[in-house]
């Protein structure tokens, strides 16, 4: 049995040789390679030497251009599992360590970095119990790599140790990097929240929404407002709202605000119905057809759980006729291409 597996895996080193020499930069081979020599050492053979220099062999064919960013990630991968057997198969972590450094050292950072190399080579120093190199790798990775997923990998870490004041000086750098960043933003505010500080959160959700460009500046006013609206401060809530008003008249903006006037936090029903009526009177006056239906049914949903038949069969009253019109279909040069059906709304005060 044993000389019918020799001869087996003597086939697939040539075929895997074959690949290999015909194409040095062919990495699915390399790692397939590898993993065949891995696989015959689990069966008792002592073959550490022989996937070593599988591996030592695959790692010395760089990509020949740096413009090959897709070529050079494959290639990374190569060092990644010769680290991952070094540690996890042969329980050597130093060694491991030194294959991350050198992977590290070989990449040109100037023209692209891989957040993913950096993050598992920190977690091996933090497995050596060596925090300090982790901390140094991070920062070097920061300066070279910048990555978002960098700073939160290092922010957890922080996080778990309870170095708060190393997670504020991470964020800071973080925003500073990318103050467009909602998710950093809210992140940052959550931890001032997490650890009592109130008036941090705060002043961090002030300077949030003063950026004057965001990626999703909905999520951060809205976690600002449920911050507010957690914390029991009316008042900040409603000036959050009307603040928000100003940049966007969007419907759902008016009915959350509406809601609110209805919670224990707001000033109650009756100012959550002058809410719903500022909201509906500006639509009607923008001709905001869908969007005045939207904010009735919100309302109408309100007063069956809040008002009363009275209340409810006003704004029952209300509510629109759909109506089938007729228009024209025209091309982007005005060309007429026939006749369309479509639905608009009538509503009883227009």
């Amino acid at each position: 049995k044993a000389g019918i597996e020799d001869i087996v895996i003597t086939s697939q080193r040539a075929e895997y040789e074959k690949r290999v020499h015909a194409d040095p930069q062919d990495y699915d081979a390399w790692f397939e390679y590898a993993k065949m020599e891995e696989e015959n050492e689990i069966e008792g053979v002592d073959n550490t030497s022989k996937v070593r220099e599988v591996y030592e062999r695959a790692i010395a064919n760089v990509p020949p251009s740096m413009e090959e960013k897709q070529l050079w990630k494959r290639y990374i991968y190569l060092w990644i599992y010769y680290a991952l057997y070094e540690e996890l198969q042969q329980h050597d972590l130093d060694r491991a360590s030194k294959i991350y450094d050198a992977c590290i050292d070989l990449i040109p950072h100037s023209k692209f970095s891989f957040s993913k190399i950096w993050i598992n080579a920190a977690k091996l120093h933090i497995r050596r119990k060596d925090l300090v190199s982790a901390r140094k790798l991070l920062g070097k990775a920061i300066g070279l790599c910048g990555k978002e997923r960098i700073f939160t990998e290092y922010i957890a870490l922080e996080l778990a140790l309870g170095e708060v004041d190393r997670c504020r000086a991470l964020y800071t750098n973080y925003l500073k990097q990318m103050p467009h960043n909602c998710r950093a933003w809210s992140k940052y505010a959550d931890l001032e929240k997490s650890v009592g500080e109130t008036e941090r959160c705060r002043a961090i959700f002030e300077l949030a929404v003063s950026q004057s460009a965001l990626d999703m500046p909905e999520m951060l006013w809205k976690n600002y407002i449920d911050f507010e609206i957690e914390e029991g401060e009316g008042d900040n809530v409603r000036a959050l709202f009307e603040r928000l008003l100003e940049k966007t008249g969007h419907v759902k903006v008016w009915i959350s605000f509406a809601q609110f006037e209805g919670t224990e936090v707001g000033k109650g029903v009756a100012t959550a119905r002058d809410t719903f009526q500022r909201a509906h009177d500006q639509m009607k006056e923008a001709g905001l057809k869908e969007e005045r239906v939207l904010l009735l049914d919100a309302w109408r949903v309100f007063e069956k759980a809040k008002g009363d038949a009275e209340s409810l069969a006003k704004v029952d009253a209300m509510l629109p006729r759909r109506v089938k019109r007729k228009r024209m279909r025209t091309d982007e040069n005005g060309a007429e291409l026939g006749w369309e059906e479509y639905f608009d709304y009538h509503f009883p005060d227009d």
